[in-house]
């Protein structure tokens, strides 16, 4: 009689734990509630990456994504605070619970959609070269024994090894890093996403882009797996944002021309 109330209430046990395993996930990922309950939406952006995320002349944090993340806020009906993220750490900070998402130009990929969720396409980019004026080389095909700077952990560097196999590859932990590298001449060219290379040769003459954009680059705002109130919100905004032109208009504000690539609506 003993052993069958034990085996009884091991049995209801395993039921409760099953059930709070079950739902402790489920409660911990409605971040969408955490972010209107706290009243603060915490948003991951680069600090390095001009015209995503930079820091300005005021010494504020300013750019598109930066831009994006404060409206996405404003829709929500919260203040936002951002949070500075690089590219090896803004998975990470997202993963960990430090971010509530990761606008930081990233590019959505087979392999990082293993990890975390993504928005839909609110940017695409390619890849492109930046290079001294008085440079020699005209595109990928010249890179063949020429030192080129470059972000390394990203689908940049991917693509470069294998678009210019004989490449010399210079990999800095931030975008800022490489694009120095090319101004003190450690660097015969310098890759990236073709706004992000025009937005640090803006202001500082002596370089051009060169070649053809040699890669396409969507472009997703990262959510936690599973937080499929706060992405679906996330799209909302966005939809919104393009249909009230609100999003052309922070475009043509950073890229100085109109958005040729729209945002998906379904």
């Amino acid at each position: 009689m003993r052993s069958r109330r034990v085996v009884c209430s091991t049995i209801i046990v395993t039921l409760i734990l099953a059930v709070v395993c079950v739902a402790l996930p489920a409660m911990a990922q409605n971040t969408l509630e955490t972010i209107k309950s706290r009243g603060t939406l915490l948003g991951g952006v680069k600090n390095d990456t001009p015209p995503f995320g930079f820091i300005d002349s005021n010494n504020q944090v300013a750019g598109f994504d930066v831009d994006l993340v404060r409206e996405i806020a404003k829709a929500l009906g919260v203040k936002v605070e951002f949070v500075k993220v690089t590219s090896p750490t803004r998975i990470p900070m997202l993963v960990s619970g430090n971010v509530d998402l990761v606008a930081a130009s990233m590019t959505i990929t087979p392999d990082r959609e293993k990890t975390i969720d993504f928005s839909i396409v609110y940017y695409t980019g390619a890849q492109t070269l930046a290079v001294p004026t008085n440079s020699p080389i005209t595109g990928v095909k010249d890179l063949d024994g020429k030192t080129v700077a470059v972000q390394q952990g990203t689908t940049l560097e991917k693509n470069l090894a294998t678009l210019a196999p004989g490449a010399k590859i210079l990999p800095f932990r931030d975008y800022t890093s490489a694009w120095l590298a090319l101004r003190q001449g450690r660097a015969d060219a310098f890759t990236g996403s073709y706004d992000i290379m025009r937005g640090f040769i803006k202001n500082t003459p002596g370089f051009k882009t060169v070649g053809e954009r040699f890669s396409v680059e969507p472009f997703g705002i990262g959510i936690r797996k599973g937080e499929t109130t706060l992405r679906d919100a996330v799209n909302n905004s966005l939809r919104d944002l393009w249909t009230s032109k609100k999003y052309h208009e922070l475009y043509h504000k950073w890229f100085e021309v109109e958005p040729d690539v729209p945002i998906p609506m379904k």
